[in-house]
Parts: structure tokens; sequence; C-alpha cells
């Protein structure tokens, strides 16, 4: 009788075992899917391109160049749920902004997100967000504004990609700091393309740290964005 016990003890423990781990392993590798891919140029549409397309001249390209359909913004962040890696991904097409063309420089840029629409595949995470976390009620945008002109040398011929790095103030969360990063840009028909991502430590911008019941995340974050823009 008592080694049935211990059997039945012992099948309660596993099975219990096998619901807390492998129920959000099913869950996060099997019914939830894989996170979207990390925002880039490829997010955003292209045109056909005549492959010996001419470089662009300032008559073409000089100018404001205002945020248009298609656009993005986002984080990127890993978390664990009971033992399982999972990476949190929350975006919005809320962007608005510009950027204006001198030559081959650019001189000044900026965008906005509307971070009240952000989302997410999950609306406890939604929640978390909108509420804890970042606190959109008080704090419903973030910014990013260059502090030094972008300076390309020369301007690239159509559907090429080019990478810089550019320099400027992030407001996040109510705080303003200097940030820089690396930035892909492409001039694909009659609009100009950019993604980036920014490395984001929580702490900086007074942000809580996302943890929360079962899922725990470090104390950084990816926000990322692939922006198109058309000239005005």
């Amino acid at each position: 009788m008592r080694s049935h016990w211990k059997r039945w003890a012992l099948g309660a423990v596993a099975g219990l075992a096998a619901i807390f781990v492998g129920g959000p392993f099913i869950y996060i590798h099997f019914i939830e899917g894989k996170a979207p891919a990390p925002l880039s140029l490829a997010s955003l549409p292209t045109t056909t391109i005549v492959s010996a397309a001419p470089a662009a001249t300032s008559a073409t390209v000089d100018g404001t160049w205002k945020v248009a359909n298609g656009s993005e913004a986002g984080y990127r962040i890993k978390e664990t749920l009971f033992g399982q890696s999972n990476t949190a991904v929350g975006r919005t097409t809320a962007v608005t902004g510009s950027i204006t063309i001198s030559g081959a420089t650019v001189p000044s840029g900026s965008f906005t997100v509307d971070m009240t629409q952000v989302s997410s595949d999950r609306s406890q995470r939604d929640e978390q967000f909108q509420g804890r976390i970042m606190d959109t009620a008080s704090h419903p945008t973030a910014t990013f504004a260059l502090t030094r002109p972008i300076a390309l040398g020369s301007m690239p011929a159509d559907g090429i990609q080019v990478t810089e790095t550019a320099f400027g103030n992030l407001t996040l969360h109510g705080v303003t700091k200097p940030v820089s990063f690396q930035v892909a840009a492409r001039r694909q028909g009659n609009a100009i393309q950019v993604s980036g991502s920014i490395a984001i430590t929580f702490a900086d911008w007074n942000i809580s740290n996302p943890s929360g019941g079962p899922a725990t995340t470090a104390d950084n974050g990816i926000l990322e964005f692939a922006l198109s823009f058309s000239h005005v």
C-alpha cells in the first residue's frame, strides 16, 4: 500500500513538473510562435529598381521628407517565462516626423512615436506596458531628434544601401538623453527609407523593470524602427 502511494506521489510530482515546464514550452514555441524579425529596411515595401539607375542629384532629393505610410517602430526585449526564453515584441505604425536633405547631408531630422498605440501579441503584456512600465497616460510619446548632421559624402544610387552613425537626443518616459546608433538608409524609387535600433537600459530613463508575475526580463531592451519618407 505504501509503495503504491509513493508511486502515486511521484507520478503527481512528475505530472505537475510537466505542466509547469512543458506547458510554457509548448505555448511559447508551438502556440505563440516565433517573435517577428527585427525591423529593418527589409521590413519596408520595395519598388522595381533599374540596375543602372543613376545617382540622385540635389534637384531630386533636396528639401523636406515626411514620414509616410508603412513606417513602424517598437520595442524588443528578452523575457523568461517559467524558465523558457522568449522575445517580447511590441510595435505601432503611429509614427510622425521628417528629415531635411541638403546635397549629400542630412542636417536635421526627428520623429515621434505614439506610445499609447504600441501593442504586442499579449493583452496582459500591453496592460503592463501602458501602465506600470511606461505610464503612457503621463508620457504618451517618445521622440528622437538629430543633434549632428549626417554626412553621406555623396548621394547613393537608387536602391543602394548606406550605413552611417546618427547622433541625437532621445526622449523616453519623460527623460531626454543623448544617444548614438547605426542607421541604414536607401533611396527606393520616390521614397527614402531608414532603419535602426537603439539599445536602452531601463534605469537610465527611469523605467520600471518590466519583470512581473511569471515573466522576468533583463534590465535592458531594444527600440527599433523602419521608416519610409516621402518628399514634401
